[in-house]
C-alpha cells in the first residue's frame, strides 16, 4: 500500500483545513443528547456543513456531496477532528443509512432522503434492537403487515440512538408472519412523529438521553419507505452493520486525536505517574496508528471494487477495546481528579476523559456486542463449528 498522499489529496487537505478554521464554532456546542436546544444547535452545524458541500463528501453532488473517494473522506475526518469540530448528530443517517441507501435504494428514494439527510433537515435514529432481541437481531418480533400500498407497523424497539429528538428512524420488521430468524425481514423507514409512534427517553449513565424506547401501534407508512425488496432486510442490515463496524462510524481520526491528547496529558503529569503508565500511553498511540492503517487498507480495497465482509467484526472489537483502554489510562494519570464532572468548577478539560470513559463502556455493546462479533469471526472467518 502506497502511504504517500498525492498532490491533489494534499491540496484537498488544505482546502478542508481552511474551511474548518473559518467555520468551526469558537465555543463547544451544548450536548445534542442533553436537550432539544443542544440537538438543534448541532442540526444548525449540519446545515452549515451542507452549505459548504461538506455534509458527506463521498456522496454524489446531486445529493449534497462532492463525489470524492474514501481516502479523501479519511483526510476530511482527520482535519475535522484536528479542528475540534462538533460531533455529527446525524451519524446514524450519513454514516450508516446513507451508504446503505446508495447501494440498495431506488433513484426516487435517494432523491427523497439523501439530500435532506446531508443537510441536517432530517435527523435519523437507528431502531434495530428490541427487548427480546438485543444482540440477536434475527430474533426481532416487530411486524410490518402489508395493506395495499402501505405497511402497518407494530412492535417495540429499544436502545434507539438519537430517537428522543430525531425526525426519522430506520428499523427491521418481520414482514412475513410465517418466517423465522433471518428470513422474512424488511428494512423500513418511519417518521417519529407519525400517529401511533411513542418515544420514551432512556437516560444514559451520565443522565443524558442518548437512547430511547420506541413503541409502534398500527403505524402506517407507504410501501415506498421499504428499502430493497420485501424479505431482503437481513441482507441489507448486514451491509449497514459492515459500514458501522468496519469503516464509517468510528473513523481513525477520532482515536488518533484521543491518543494525541493522552500523550499530552501524560507529559503534563509524567513526574507523578507510575512507570507502567508510560507503556499504556505508548500502546494507545500505537493502537490508534495501527487502526488508521487498517482502515486506509479497507478504504483502498473498497475503492478497487471490494466489499466489507466478516472482517469488519475484528475492527469493531479492536476499536471498542482500544477506546476503553485509552480512557482508563487517562483516568489513571489523573488520579482523584478523574472523578470531576463537567459541572465542577475545577474540572476544566480533564472532565472530558470521564465523559469519554462512560461512553467508551458502551463500545463493546453497540454495533453488535463483542461476544457476537467473536462468534462471527470464529464461524465465518476461521470456519470453526458452532458450539
Amino acid at each position: 500500500m502506497d502511504l504517500t498522499y498525492s498532490a491533489e489529496e494534499n491540496a484537498f487537505r488544505m482546502e478542508v483545513r481552511a474551511w474548518l478554521e473559518a467555520n468551526v464554532p469558537s465555543a463547544p456546542l451544548p450536548s445534542f443528547d442533553a436537550s432539544r436546544e443542544g440537538f438543534e444547535a448541532h442540526r444548525e452545524w449540519e446545515r452549515k456543513l451542507s452549505e459548504g458541500n461538506w455534509g458527506m463528501v463521498t456522496w454524489p453532488k446531486e445529493y449534497g456531496g462532492r463525489a470524492l473517494d474514501l481516502i479523501q473522506w479519511l483526510i476530511f475526518e482527520e482535519e475535522y477532528w484536528r479542528a475540534g469540530a462538533p460531533l455529527r448528530v446525524n451519524q446514524n443517517g450519513i454514516f450508516l443509512l446513507g451508504p446503505t441507501l446508495m447501494e440498495f435504494g431506488t433513484p426516487e428514494q435517494k432523491a427523497r432522503f439523501l439530500t435532506a439527510m446531508a443537510s441536517g433537515e432530517e435527523i435519523w435514529a437507528q431502531a434495530w434492537s428490541e427487548p427480546q432481541a438485543g444482540s440477536d437481531l434475527a430474533a426481532v418480533r416487530s411486524t410490518a403487515r402489508r395493506e395495499g400500498d402501505e405497511y402497518v407497523l407494530n412492535g417495540h424497539k429499544i436502545w434507539s440512538s438519537r430517537a428522543v429528538f430525531a425526525d426519522w428512524a430506520f428499523g427491521l420488521f418481520r414482514s412475513d408472519p410465517g418466517s423465522e430468524r433471518h428470513k422474512g425481514l424488511s428494512l423500513i423507514f418511519f417518521p417519529l412523529n407519525a400517529p401511533g409512534v411513542r418515544v420514551q427517553a432512556i437516560p444514559q449513565i451520565d443522565g443524558e438521553t442518548g437512547f430511547a424506547e420506541i413503541f409502534l401501534e398500527d403505524v402506517r407508512v407507504p410501501a415506498f419507505n421499504r428499502l430493497g425488496d420485501e424479505g431482503q432486510g437481513w441482507h441489507i442490515c448486514m451491509a449497514t452493520a459492515g459500514f458501522e463496524r468496519g469503516l464509517m462510524l468510528r473513523s481513525p481520526a477520532r482515536f488518533q486525536m484521543a491518543a494525541k491528547r493522552l500523550v499530552e496529558l501524560y507529559r503534563k503529569h509524567e513526574a507523578e505517574c507510575d512507570p507502567a503508565i508510560r507503556d499504556a500511553v505508548l500502546q494507545a498511540h500505537m493502537d490508534a496508528e495501527a487502526y488508521a492503517l487498517s482502515i486506509y487498507s479497507t478504504a483502498s480495497r473498497l475503492i478497487a471494487g471490494g466489499k466489507i465482509g466478516a472482517e469488519a467484526s475484528t475492527n469493531k472489537i479492536f476499536w471498542s477495546e482500544m477506546d476503553i483502554a485509552m480512557h482508563r489510562t487517562a483516568l489513571a494519570i489523573l488520579g482523584a481528579r478523574a472523578e470531576l464532572v463537567r459541572a465542577a468548577p475545577a474540572a476544566g478539560e480533564d472532565a472530558r476523559w470521564l465523559e469519554g470513559y462512560f461512553f467508551s463502556l458502551a463500545g463493546p455493546i453497540y454495533a453488535g456486542s463483542n461476544e457476537i462479533q467473536k462468534n462471527i469471526i470464529a464461524e465465518r472467518m476461521l470456519g470453526l463449528p458452532r458450539g
